[in-house]
């Protein structure tokens, strides 16, 4: 059977037709949110459509039981086949409303879900694409707010847009348009209206949408704190600080809490004004219609057709006046994916120099660099790595070794001086065609959620089971598979969370062996582990270094012992550099710290 495909994949929202939309519109969020319809237009207009044909019965009855009325009060010798026509049309049009509303569903829904899906998939794009030092600053449960609670709100506004305001300005018009066409003197009546309304929708908009804008930051800065107080249950569990946990986030919860309760007031407070204003309207109208019929004005069935579209008309912009908070909400939310879309914090790849193989050269000319004006990391360093070479760096904590790392690696670039992959300044590269050639096994392994072969494979769909199996063999985790009830197949959890910080490791050591680097980049590999998981994790450094430029930081100094040489880094300078054994024959700053770890 054939599969039908999906009307989302089919409605074509380009992740570039939304940031062209974004960069034109930045400070105008509605029209902002109206252009990324631009491709959608067709199928909004064939919903709109499909909205007149499928409400034509509401439109229709007040008129139909007005002439009904009429037929009857005044004793019309042909009431029965007037309410016999009447009523046959009002089914047809019933009838008329099932197919009409599976299509107005259809191009409505297909239109705001493929936005929806545009503008998740920009966002995720734009994310791979930020600086590190943007991700650095911003909380990750702030970001996934972003892409998940605010894509929401704006798919939300949508549907008010193209479902309510729709139907609300429709409504309108055809109540206003058949109330002008039998009473000009009710139609002026109606008209009043509607300032009123106006008035209260201006006068309650900027305070409502200052109340929104809280709320939404309060929310994002809570749902940080929530994912940070989750990575940090073992330790709050491991020193007894439950209770000082659960008062801090009370805190912050509280204080969402105390935004959103402000917020409920304003919103209640403005819809039990409007209620109360178009209750006392109805009364009037009422009344109205009531003294126009006794003076022979209208006939008696106008009165309910009247009174049923200035109900019409009092519910609608009653309405409207409820959403606003909701729009006031989704026209924020829009501004807010807007902060992340248009962030200029981007690494630029596009036009650089690409890069078909790295030999493994490293050079630092005369490096400096800073994290912020106020203190230097690194200060003048000179340092020449030759292909196929391991150094590993050593110092305090604080010496600037993981920076090195970072500008190695490309997450940050010098302040002063320059760094040289192949003789070519980092700067020109195109970083992803550096990086296809370069492997990072971190301190703390990166696992997701899923088999073992996938995390080894992670992004490479082409690897042979041959390939695989080597590199399974060279992590020293062919036993550890072996021992599993369903082997390259047993499912990870959650980072990891059921394996050994060891196993983790050597499976982050494999993924690193199967791209076949140029080269490794090993942050603390074996910082944390025990002396068995170390030995095991040193024999897969062993396999997956031969041969390629290597760079280690450990603080284990035992474990760099076959390094070709040791950069002794201290306040953002190497002050020492050579073999284990020059160094520790020169007894100098090298010597001191393996001294103090003995």
């Amino acid at each position: 059977m054939k599969e039908r495909r999906s009307p989302i994949k089919s409605a074509s929202i380009n992740e570039k037709s939304l940031l062209d939309s974004f960069r034109r519109h930045r400070g105008s969020p509605f029209v902002m949110l109206i252009s990324f319809y631009k491709s959608c237009w067709a199928k909004l207009v064939g919903s709109a459509a499909c909205f007149v044909i499928k409400h034509t019965y509401v439109w229709v009855l007040p008129v139909a039981t007005a002439a009904i009325i009429n037929a009857i009060t005044e004793k019309d010798p042909k009431t029965p086949q007037i309410i016999l026509a009447n009523a046959l049309f009002l089914i047809f049009l019933g009838i008329t409303n099932i197919p009409f509303n599976h299509l107005y569903t259809h191009f409505n829904s297909s239109s705001v879900r493929a936005v929806e899906a545009g503008l998740r998939s920009a966002l995720v794009r734009k994310l791979q694409i930020l600086s590190i030092a943007f991700h650095n600053r911003m909380q990750s449960g702030r970001l996934q707010s972003k892409i998940m609670r605010d894509v929401e709100s704006v798919e939300a506004l949508s549907r008010q847009v193209f479902e309510s305001v729709v139907s609300i300005a429709l409504n309108l018009v055809v109540s206003f348009a058949v109330t002008l066409s039998r009473s000009w003197i009710v139609f002026i009546f109606f008209l009043l209206t509607v300032p009123v309304a106006a008035l209260l929708v201006v006068a309650f908009r900027k305070r409502i949408g200052s109340r929104n804008m809280e709320f939404r930051v309060a929310m994002e800065e809570a749902s940080g704190a929530v994912m940070e107080m989750v990575e940090l249950v073992p330790v709050t569990r491991a020193h007894a600080l439950e209770e000082w946990e659960i008062d801090r986030m009370k805190t912050q919860l509280v204080e969402v809490a105390s935004k959103g309760y402000r917020l409920d007031l304003i919103q209640s407070f403005f819809g039990s004004l409007s209620w109360v204003s178009f209750q006392f309207f109805q009364l009037f109208c009422l009344i109205f219609t009531g003294i126009l019929a006794m003076k022979g004005k209208i006939s008696v069935g106008d009165v309910v057709l009247y009174q049923t579209y200035f109900t019409t008309i009092v519910n609608q912009v009653s309405t409207l006046i409820t959403l606003l908070p909701s729009i006031s909400k989704g026209l924020e939310s829009v501004t807010s994916i807007g902060d992340v879309l248009l962030s200029d914090d981007i690494e630029e790849n596009e036009g650089k120099k690409k890069l078909s193989c790295v030999r493994g050269e490293i050079t630092f000319e005369n490096v400096s660099f800073s994290y912020n004006s106020s203190r230097e990391i690194l200060r003048g360093l000179d340092l020449q790595v030759r292909p196929g070479e391991t150094v590993a760096f050593v110092g305090g904590s604080g010496a600037g070794k993981t920076t090195i790392l970072n500008l190695i690696i490309g997450f940050y670039k010098a302040t002063s001086g320059r760094v040289l992959v192949d003789g070519e300044d980092i700067r020109d590269l195109d970083m992803r065609s550096f990086r296809e050639q370069l492997a990072v096994v971190p301190q703390n392994s990166v696992l997701f959620s899923g088999t073992i072969r996938d995390n080894i494979t992670y992004g490479l769909p082409g690897i042979t089971d041959a390939q695989l199996a080597a590199a399974v063999e060279a992590a020293n985790l062919t036993e550890m598979i072996a021992a599993m009830p369903e082997g390259l197949e047993t499912r990870i959890s959650e980072h990891g969370a059921n394996l050994s910080g060891g196993q983790r490791q050597r499976i982050s050591i494999a993924r690193a062996i199967i791209r076949d680097p140029s080269i490794i980049v090993l942050d603390e590999a074996t910082s944390a582990l025990d002396s068995i998981s170390e030995k095991k994790i040193q024999e897969a450094i062993g396999n997956l270094v031969r041969g390629r430029t290597t760079f280690i930081v450990a603080h284990r100094l035992s474990t760099i012992r076959n390094a070709d040489r040791i950069a002794v880094i201290s306040e953002g300078r190497c002050v020492e550099i050579g073999s284990y054994e020059e160094l520790m024959e020169k007894k100098g700053a090298f010597y001191a710290l393996k001294k103090l770890q003995s």
